[in-house]
């Protein structure tokens, strides 16, 4: 599949937009003409860059409101045009895209438009030009694409066909399948914009709020396979308005951008397979390794410049210090098959954070072969002619992705790297914390899920990251109210909950909060024991996020639960929910730095987050930070 974009996607200066699109592997760029009419570099210089940087200039765009006029503007229109051709020959582009006429049509009659189209089409064949007729979804007298096809049937001109765009098609929600009628030789273009639903008039939408592939509502799947069964086999383009977009370093919008193709061409090909068969077509589409989805999750690392703090902690939570890297300052601490890294590497000034996490997975080499076809950036870590070598890749955020070999047992190759002096009860002599305290299993068992705030200017490429990467699907997001305000959440999860990633868009401004502004994030725990697990830890000194009274005497009123237990989950500050299939008991630490623990227990089928919950947690975070802010400032 020959893979194009418009540069209207991307933020920067034309030639920084050239530069970052065959950085990012595409095979052409449509240009949009502002871009061209503000650039100090002449057209010839525009075709030598292109040429230099190996990519090919697909489409000049847009010509607008041509047809459907009187002649006198006829004759205006099409000595416009000839100018238009004219520099697109100085280009080297070949393909002009003309929408159809949403401001000066006057005459609404299809063989007007056609005869127009027609004289449109012998001046283009004079200097070697095609035209793709465009059904804007806002078009005066033509919103249709199948209504723009009966028009360029009847101009009947060698020069003059069709651009079929996806987001003016499905956001009218025109059925696709008619595309498969269209003769494959008058598809001169074809354009892709994904969107999310919105209830919001057509033009405001496809201005602002497009989005790739993958990271909206529209069936592009479905829309690619009545493409590819056509017979087209031209350039796939993106073009997508987007005010995010626009003001977003150019390099990792096209990253974004490519990577949001590749994941739609392996959809495609894998949607064809299932439903056509064998049935072979004249577009190829690459298919990407397959791997399994990951079964669970291997570590989660805490970076810190002074660990001290996350430390205590993981103790208070009867996590075992499990030693130290033979080679680097990284601790491991284990409980279960739960294992947390603190990292002290390259970590000065830093307060604690999540900066990696690992994921158990089938074949880590393919998995990261994957992931860097998908333009993941490769993390490369130093180690030793006698270390582990980890495959890992950088999430959007930075967060470090392992990928680690899954065993049976649970264990961890790498896990030997670290180890204890004899005698030493932890870390700078601090107490040590046996699994279980002598029982016969530990009461944290692993890591149940973590939790990433995401710039919002970066979610859906966070989104579309996972799923695409990693085989996570994203489940319905909801929004929790705070007092900073709408916290919106994205669940990203195996099929069988092995691996559950929550995503977060935080609020802008936490004006209160740490002086960097950044939204805590957070690591949970299963237990098998959770009224076990808190009283441990408040015998360790565990300082829990405090709860309010209110909050019990809701609990109360919800649900009919006996008097000793909630009074138990008061004691301890303690939530509670259920549902259906259960019910969800959890805690949550102080926040140290930027990050935070929780501790869960889930009963019967209870597949959830305790999301009615949420908003006492952030509320009693915002409230616990402003003390400590107060505190700091006397």
């Amino acid at each position: 599949m020959r893979t194009s974009i418009a540069t209207v996607c991307l933020s920067g200066t034309l030639e920084e937009k050239m530069r970052a699109c065959s950085d990012a592997g595409f095979d052409g760029i449509e240009i949009f003409e502002p871009d061209l009419l503000v650039s100090p570099s002449s057209p010839e210089e525009i075709r030598d860059l292109a040429a230099t940087l190996g990519l090919t200039l697909d489409l000049y765009q847009p010509f607008r409101d041509l047809e459907g006029v009187e002649e006198e503007q006829l004759e205006e229109n099409l000595r416009r045009a000839q100018a238009k051709f004219a520099l697109m020959n100085r280009l080297g582009i070949d393909t002009m895209l003309l929408c159809s006429n949403v401001g000066t049509a006057t005459i609404n009659d299809d063989a007007v438009a056609a005869r127009q189209l027609r004289r449109l089409g012998d001046t283009a064949a004079r200097y070697g030009i095609k035209v793709a007729y465009e059904a804007l979804a806002w078009g005066r007298y033509v919103n249709d694409f199948e209504h723009a096809q009966r028009i360029v049937d009847l101009a009947d001109h060698p020069n003059i066909g069709t651009c079929l765009d996806s987001f003016h098609i499905l956001s009218r929600g025109w059925d696709p399948a008619a595309i498969e009628k269209i003769p494959a030789g008058k598809i001169f273009f074809v354009q892709l914009a994904d969107a999310p639903e919105l209830s919001l008039d057509v033009l405001s939408w496809s201005r602002h709020y497009r989005v790739f592939p993958g990271e909206g509502a529209f069936d592009l799947v479905g829309f690619m396979a009545h493409l590819v069964r056509s017979g087209y086999d031209g350039p796939v383009s993106l073009e997508i308005f987007n005010d995010v977009f626009r003001q977003t370093a150019e390099e990792r919008t096209a990253v974004d951008a490519m990577r949001s193709l590749i994941w739609l061409e392996e959809r495609t090909s894998a949607y064809l397979a299932e439903h056509d068969g064998g049935a072979s077509y004249p577009m190829s589409l690459a298919t990407l390794p397959r791997v399994a989805e990951p079964s669970g999750f291997n570590f989660a690392e805490v970076k810190a410049e002074n660990p001290e703090t996350v430390c205590t902690l993981l103790y208070q939570l009867g996590f075992t210090f499990a030693g130290r890297h033979r080679t680097k300052p990284v601790q491991l601490w284990t409980q279960g098959r739960a294992r947390v890294i603190i990292n002290g590497q390259q970590a000065r000034g830093m307060e604690p954070g999540i900066s990696a996490l690992g994921l158990d997975v089938k074949d880590p080499q393919a998995a990261a072969s994957r992931a860097l076809q998908l333009r993941a950036r490769p993390v490369n870590r130093r180690s030793q002619a006698d270390e582990q070598v980890l495959q890992a890749v950088f999430a959007p955020d930075s967060t470090e992705v392992f990928l680690c070999e899954a065993t049976a047992d649970g264990t961890a190759a790498w896990a030997g790297e670290f180890s204890r002096p004899a005698g030493t009860g932890g870390p700078e002599g601090a107490p040590d914390a046996p699994d279980g305290d002598g029982l016969a299993e530990p009461l944290i068992s692993a890591i149940d899920h973590i939790n990433l705030s995401q710039p919002w200017q970066h979610f859906d490429e966070a989104v579309l990251f996972y799923e695409s990467t990693l085989s996570l699907a994203p489940i319905a997001s909801q929004e929790v109210p705070s007092p900073m305000g709408l916290v919106r959440s994205q669940v990203m999860r195996s099929v069988d909950g092995g691996v559950r990633l929550a995503l977060n868009i935080a609020p802008l401004i936490v004006e209160s909060g740490p002086e960097s502004g950044e939204y805590p994030q957070h690591v949970a725990f299963a237990s098998t024991d959770l009224i076990a697990t808190a009283r441990r830890a408040a015998e360790r000194g565990l300082r829990f996020l405090p709860v309010p009274a209110n909050y019990y005497e809701d609990l109360a009123a919800r649900f009919r639960l006996d008097p000793a237990f909630l009074s138990e989950l008061q004691e301890l500050n303690l939530l509670y929910d259920r549902d259906a299939d259960g019910e969800f008991l959890h805690f949550y630490t102080a926040t140290v730095g930027n990050v935070f623990f929780e501790v869960v227990e889930r009963r019967g089928s209870y597949d959830g987050y305790g999301a009615p919950n949420a908003p006492v947690r952030l509320a009693s975070q915002y409230l616990a930070s402003r003390n400590d802010s107060r505190r700091g400032e006397g």
